[in-house]
C-alpha cells in the first residue's frame, strides 16, 4: 500500500512537524498551499481528510459531493471503520477545493460516474488506518506501554482498564514519523462496513436542517433571475427594460453572455421583471429544427456510409451460421434531468476575493469559473459546497456559476441566482437523443452467432470541453477551448467513437462475431451526462433485441440470456437470483413478466417486472432487482439507489420526452414533463449478491434494465413490440 495514490499528482509523503498540526500522508503542492481544513488551535491535522481536535472531536472532510447517492454516509463509514470512531460521533464537513480531493479518474475535483466508493474504498481506509496507527504510537510513548497491548474504541485508546481520548496524544503524535502503510482491518473484523446502519445525514435532511444551495441567505444578498434566449446559442440584438425597471424592488438590469439579468431585493420581484423585458434575439440555425427533422436527419445518417466502426470476429460467417436473423431500429428522445432543486448559486466578491456557495458536482470547476469571469487569482476564490438536491449529471454543467459571476461583477453586489423549473427544463442541458439499429443472428441451439449494432446521434465530449474546461483550466483562453471542442467534434465525426455514445451496445453477452458503428450528427442542442449516460439508451435496444432472439430460439427470456452469458458469470449470477424469485411467481390474468440484464459502471444488474395494462396504460406492479456491486459498504444505500434508479428510469420509460419545436423545448414543468407519481410506483425487491470483489458503482447501474424489462413484458401481454421511448401502446 506504500505506493497508494490519492490524487493524480500523488499523495503519500513522509513529513515532519507543520505548524500546530502534523500532516500525515499528505502531499503539499508546488506552492505549499495549505489544505483547507478548519483552523482549530492545537488540532491534529492528521491528513487532508482527518482532523482530531483538542476536545476529541474527529472531523472528516468529505472529498465527494452528496446529492442523495449516499457518498456522505458511505465514505464516512470507511473512515469510521479504520479509525475506530462511531459513525454517530464523526463530524463530517464538505471538503474545500484542493488537489488532494481530486477524483483520481477525472484529474479534477468532481463527483459522478458512480466512482465515489470505487476510487475511495482503499485510499480512505488507508489514511484512517495510518492516523489510528500514529495515535497508537503516540499513546504507547506517553503511556509507556507496548503498542501491541493498546486497543482503540470510539476515538479512545484502551489500556490497563483505562480509556484515553485520542486528543490526549496530539502533542506527541506531532513529533513522530508518519506511518504510510498501516495494516487494514480484515473483513472478519468489520464493525461498520457491510452492516445495516442508518444514514447519518438522514436526520438533517428529514428535518430541513441540511443546507442546500437554495437555502443560502446572506444579509447583503440580492436576488437575480436571468432571461435567456429560448433557443440555445441565440444572442441579443437589443432589449428594452423600461417596463421591468418599474417593478418595485428592482435595483439593476444587466446584459451578460447568456442573456439579460434582473437584480432585485426579492426573487419574485426579479422574476416578474424578467417577464416584462422586451428582447430582440438573433436566433441560431437550431431555430429551424424540430423533433421530426432531427429524427429524419439521424435516419439519413444511419443509412449513409459515414461514421466509424470496430469489429471482432467475422460477421459474415456469423450470419451464415444463424437460423434466424432479426433487424430492428430503436429511438430514444432528448431528456431533461429535472433534479428536485433547480440550479442556484450565491456569490460575494469583495476586495479582490470571492466566496461562492453552491451545490455542484464540480467545486474545482466552479472555483475556476469564478476566477475566470471575475478576473481574480484562483487562490482568492473560496467555494463553500452544500448538499445537492439531486444531480443525475445536471450539476456537472456549471453555466449558472459563470452567470452569477458576471452578474456580481456587473452590479458590484452579492448575488443569489436562481433558475426556475421552466428554465431548467427549457434552457438546461440534456441527454442526447439516439437512433440505434441492431441486426443479430441466432442458431438452432440458441446461441447468438452475430451482433451488428449502430448508433446515430451527438457526442458528449465536445460539450464537456466547452462547459468544464473553462473552469478546470481557468487560465486557458476561451478561443483555445472552443478550438479544442471543435477539434474533438471533428475527431468523433468518422475518426473515432466517443465511448459514452455507444457504451453497453455490444457488451455483456457472448458475441463471437460483433461490430459497432457510430455516426456522429450534432444539431447543437446543449448536451451533458444523464444518469447512466449511454447505458440509459443502449440497454433498451440491446435487451429488447435479446428478447426477440430468445423467442426465435424458443427459449425463455432468462434461459436464453443465461445460455449466452457463459463468459459473464457475475451478470449471470444476478440473473439466476431473479430466476429463483420469478419461478415462484403466479401472475394473475392480465399480468406478464418482463426481464432485462445489463452491466454498467463495473456493476451487474438483472431485473424482472410484473406488468399489466389498465385503461390502456402500462402499469408496473412489482420489480425484483438483483445487483452485484462488489463489497457492499452499506446495504441500505445500495437498496435505496436501486429503488431510486428504477423510479427514475420508469419515469423516462413511461413519460420521458422533450419535443423540439423551432429549436425550442416544448415542455416546461412537471405538468407536461411528468414524473412517476407515488400511486404509480411499483413495489421493489432488491437482492444484493454477496461478493468479495472491490466495491463498484451503485448510483447508476440500476437504471438501464428497467425500460427494456417493461417493454419485454408489454410484448408478452399484447404481442406488440415497442421500439421507441417513452413506451406508448398503439
Amino acid at each position: 500500500m506504500s505506493a497508494l495514490m490519492l490524487s493524480r499528482r500523488g499523495f503519500f509523503k513522509a513529513a515532519g512537524v507543520v505548524g500546530a498540526g502534523l500532516l500525515v500522508a499528505y502531499y503539499l503542492n508546488e506552492d505549499d498551499q495549505p489544505v483547507p481544513l478548519n483552523d482549530i488551535k492545537g488540532a491534529l491535522n492528521a491528513n487532508a481528510f482527518l482532523q482530531v481536535t483538542p476536545t476529541n472531536d474527529v472531523v472528516f472532510y468529505l472529498p465527494r459531493d452528496e446529492m442523495g447517492q449516499g457518498a456522505y454516509m458511505g465514505l464516512s463509514t470507511l473512515v469510521a471503520e479504520e479509525l475506530d470512531v462511531d459513525l454517530g460521533s464523526l463530524e463530517v464537513r464538505f471538503a474545500g477545493v484542493h488537489e488532494s480531493y481530486e477524483n483520481t479518474e477525472y484529474g479534477v475535483q468532481g463527483t459522478g460516474g458512480s466512482t465515489s466508493m470505487r476510487i475511495h474504498y482503499f485510499p480512505l481506509r488507508q489514511v484512517a488506518a495510518n492516523t489510528r496507527q500514529l495515535i497508537l504510537r503516540a499513546a504507547a510513548q506517553d503511556l509507556g506501554a507496548p503498542v501491541t497491548e493498546l486497543k482503540t474504541e470510539n476515538a479512545h485508546v484502551l489500556y490497563g482498564g483505562q480509556t484515553y481520548p485520542y486528543s490526549d496524544f496530539i502533542s506527541t503524535a506531532q513529533t513522530l514519523e508518519i506511518p504510510l502503510d498501516a495494516p487494514l482491518k480484515p473483513k472478519s473484523e468489520f464493525k461498520f462496513i457491510g452492516k445495516e446502519i442508518a444514514r447519518i445525514d438522514a436526520l438533517a435532511k428529514s428535518t430541513g436542517t441540511a443546507i442546500y444551495g437554495a437555502d443560502v441567505d446572506l444579509p447583503d444578498m440580492y436576488h437575480a433571475v436571468l432571461r435567456r434566449c429560448p433557443v440555445y446559442g441565440g444572442t441579443i440584438k437589443s432589449f428594452d427594460d423600461s417596463k421591468a425597471k418599474a417593478i418595485e424592488g428592482v435595483s439593476d438590469i444587466v446584459q451578460i453572455d447568456n442573456g439579460v439579468a434582473v437584480v432585485a431585493d426579492s426573487f419574485w420581484s426579479a422574476k416578474k421583471a424578467t417577464q416584462l423585458l422586451e428582447i430582440d434575439w438573433q436566433l441560431p440555425e437550431l431555430a429551424e429544427l424540430d423533433s421530426q427533422t432531427i429524427q429524419a436527419d439521424y435516419r439519413a445518417a444511419m443509412t449513409s456510409d459515414d461514421g466509424d466502426s470496430n469489429s471482432d470476429g467475422n460477421l459474415e460467417l456469423g450470419f451464415e451460421a444463424a437460423s434466424n436473423i432479426v433487424e430492428r431500429e430503436y429511438w430514444t428522445p432528448y431528456l431533461a434531468h429535472a433534479p428536485m432543486e433547480p440550479m442556484n448559486a450565491v456569490l460575494r466578491i469583495t476586495d479582490g476575493k470571492a466566496e461562492l456557495w453552491s451545490g455542484t458536482q464540480g467545486p474545482q470547476v466552479a472555483q475556476g469559473l469564478v476566477a475566470r469571469y471575475a478576473n481574480i487569482p484562483l487562490e482568492n476564490v473560496t467555494v463553500h459546497s452544500t448538499f445537492l438536491g439531486g444531480g443525475f449529471g445536471r450539476r456537472s454543467v456549471l453555466t449558472h456559476i459563470a452567470e452569477v459571476t458576471q452578474i456580481a461583477v456587473a452590479t458590484n453586489k452579492t448575488i443569489k441566482l436562481m433558475w426556475t423549473r421552466e428554465h431548467d427544463i427549457q434552457q438546461g442541458w440534456y441527454r442526447p437523443a439516439s437512433l440505434m439499429k441492431i441486426r443479430a443472428g441466432v442458431d438452432d441451439q440458441g446461441n447468438i452467432t452475430a451482433w451488428e449494432a449502430a448508433r446515430a446521434g451527438a457526442n458528449l465530449v465536445p460539450d464537456m470541453i466547452r462547459t468544464m474546461v473553462p473552469g478546470a483550466m481557468a487560465s486557458v483562453p476561451k478561443s483555445m477551448i472552443n478550438w479544442a471542442a471543435n477539434t474533438s467534434a471533428s475527431v468523433y465525426d468518422g475518426w473515432a467513437m466517443d465511448p459514452s455514445s455507444i457504451e453497453g451496445l455490444i457488451d455483456d453477452y457472448d458475441f463471437p462475431n460483433k461490430q459497432i458503428r457510430h455516426v456522429s450528427i450534432d444539431h447543437r442542442m446543449p448536451l451533458t451526462f444523464w444518469r447512466s449516460v449511454g447505458h440509459s439508451y443502449t440497454a433498451f435496444a440491446k435487451e429488447a433485441m435479446i428478447d426477440e432472439l430468445a423467442e426465435k430460439a424458443a427459449l425463455s427470456a432468462i434461459d436464453f440470456r443465461l445460455q449466452n452469458l457463459k463468459n459473464n458469470p457475475r451478470l449471470a449470477a444476478t440473473l439466476n437470483q431473479v430466476k429463483a424469485v420469478t419461478d415462484a411467481w403466479q401472475l394473475s390474468d392480465g399480468h406478464a413478466l418482463g426481464v432485462a440484464a445489463h452491466g454498467s459502471f463495473l456493476s451487474y444488474v438483472s431485473q424482472a417486472v410484473d406488468v399489466s395494462i389498465e385503461n390502456g396504460k402500462i402499469r408496473v406492479n412489482h420489480v425484483v432487482c438483483a445487483v452485484d456491486c462488489g463489497q457492499v459498504v452499506n446495504p441500505d444505500i445500495v437498496r435505496g439507489q436501486m429503488e431510486g434508479a428504477i423510479m427514475y428510469g420508469l419515469t423516462a420509460a413511461l413519460y420521458g420526452e422533450l419535443e423540439i419545436q423551432a429549436g425550442r423545448v416544448k415542455q416546461s414543468n412537471f405538468h407536461d414533463y411528468p414524473i412517476l407519481r407515488i400511486d404509480e410506483a411499483p413495489s421493489v425487491e432488491v437482492i444484493i449478491v454477496e461478493s468479495d470483489e472491490d466495491p463498484t458503482g451503485v448510483g447508476e447501474p440500476g437504471l438501464p434494465p428497467i425500460a427494456p424489462a417493461v417493454a419485454n413484458a408489454v410484448y408478452q401481454l399484447t404481442k406488440q413490440r415497442l421500439f421507441s421511448l417513452p413506451l406508448t401502446l398503439a
